[in-house]
């Protein structure tokens, strides 16, 4: 995955400071470019840029066509694995002058494949991989780039900071070149010279302008560099999407073994440690009967009361493994049940014309419910909402409460972990919680329709309040 400098100069909070803690510059960004690390940094990288692309372009070309020449014999086949084992050798350079000149971080592609040990399972994972293509074709096509980008980027910058510092150097020209100042158009009867006042100072106004303009061109070229890199040199689409998939699995293993402990802990700490000292009263009680009967009763009440609690937990327990309601009725009701639980008055709207597939409506269902439980701990407020609707093929929740804010999904909070299981899914999770309030937390899920048949709807669907 990539990452540029984004805009290079920081973002902006209501109070004038960056994020990141700095003070703005007092000097506008047009001004101060032409002197910024960063616009040297980006001409440094012109400057290499034409060098090694001929140096990339020769060995590519050359071990290529020798290669390809000598497919009538069998040298030609590990002549070309040669090649593109160069050219992987190149990529890597090259990412490592994008990381250092241009601030841009490209993971390193994936490794070959071989089935088994030795050079010729070498040589055929080498041929058979579409990164080392890439890789050469990388080498071919920024050799035509660089050549361009040299010499526009060059041409700018250099003729800009020559004419802007002609002030100071101009008196070479009547000391040791023997005319008055730099010539700017010269034949066989006259010349013209920028040698009086006037014409050294519209010399400076313009090199001041070209100066200006200089970095914004450096960087527009070095912009094609960066999706030359990124595009060639990164990895592939299908191997980025295997990785996240491999991360999202392991969130969504995570997040299912934490379920299961605290499913065990519940009923270990709960309903069982109930269930056992209601075996010890009926125990008690059976002993006491023939003796006492009037105490035997009493026991017996008190096991009773103990049941009832009991059920009590197991059903909540069941409910927040996954409640009937859910399955029965869909997300309507089974929010409402939820919101009439919460501390505070909930106003839920459900706007959806079918009910989503049953894995996404339970992730909508305990997201909507670990999100009223923050509003019910933290947020003191008077009234919250719940809002749900589908925007093509999205399925997007909303709560937002009047308390006092200051929500963070960084670092460990349970939004983080939320976040986290949303992400495995393809969702997101936005919260807008400015110190003060209001808080307003949007989350999107993937749209996937249910294959049961929805229950029917009533043509109007008004709101519910909890």
């Amino acid at each position: 995955m990539a990452t540029q400098y984004g805009q290079g100069y920081g973002e902006w909070d209501g109070s004038g400071t960056q994020r990141d803690g700095r003070r703005p510059h007092r000097i506008p960004v047009a001004l101060r470019a032409p002197v910024e690390a960063r616009s040297w940094s980006e001409f440094c990288y012109l400057l290499l840029s034409l060098p090694l692309g001929i140096l990339m372009f020769t060995y590519s070309v050359t071990m290529f066509s020798l290669g390809a020449g000598l497919l009538v014999t069998f040298l030609g086949i590990p002549v070309l694995a040669a090649a593109l084992a160069g050219c992987r050798g190149f990529g890597a350079l090259e990412r490592a002058r994008a990381r250092g000149l241009l601030r841009l971080e490209v993971a390193d592609p994936e490794h070959l494949a071989a089935n088994r040990r030795g050079p010729m399972a070498w040589i055929g994972a080498m041929l058979k991989s579409g990164v080392s293509w890439r890789h050469m074709l990388y080498t071919v096509l920024q050799f035509p780039w660089a050549v361009f980008s040299f010499i526009v980027g060059v041409t700018f910058w250099t003729c800009g900071w020559a004419l802007l510092t002609y002030p100071l150097w101009f008196w070479v020209f009547p000391m040791y070149g023997g005319q008055g100042g730099l010539q700017l158009y010269g034949d066989e009867t006259h010349g013209i010279y920028l040698d009086n006042p006037f014409e050294i100072t519209v010399t400076t106004l313009v090199g001041l302008l070209i100066t200006l303009a200089s970095p914004w061109i450096v960087r527009g070229l070095t912009t094609v560099d960066r999706l030359l890199v990124h595009g060639l040199l990164g990895p592939s689409r299908l191997a980025t999407r295997v990785v996240q998939l491999e991360s999202d699995r392991g969130v969504v293993v995570d997040a299912a073994a934490a379920d299961l402990r605290r499913i065990e802990r519940d009923l270990h700490d709960g309903a069982q440690a109930r269930l056992v000292t209601l075996a010890m009263d009926l125990g008690l009680a059976k002993e006491k009967l023939a003796q006492d009967p009037r105490a035997a009763a009493r026991m017996v009440e008190e096991a009773h009361g103990e049941v009832k609690t009991a059920l009590q937990e197991l059903r909540d327990l069941a409910r927040g493994i996954h409640p009937a309601v859910l399955t029965d009725r869909g997300l309507d009701a089974a929010l409402s049940a939820v919101a009439s639980r919460c501390t505070v008055p909930v106003r839920v709207e459900v706007d959806l014309p079918s009910r989503p597939a049953p894995a996404i409506e339970g992730i909508a269902y305990f997201t909507v419910s670990e999100l009223l439980q923050n509003v019910s701990k933290h947020a003191q407020a008077t009234r919250a909402t719940v809002d749900v609707w589908r925007v093509e093929d999205r399925l997007l929740l909303q709560v937002a409460d009047d308390g006092v804010g200051g929500a963070d999904a960084s670092g460990g909070s349970g939004l983080a972990g939320l976040a986290g299981r949303l992400d495995a899914v393809d969702g997101i999770l936005v919260v807008d919680s400015p110190p003060g309030g209001p808080t307003r937390i949007t989350a999107e899920l993937p749209w996937r329709s249910s294959a049961r048949n929805a229950p029917p709807r009533s043509p109007e669907h008004p709101a519910t309040d909890a």
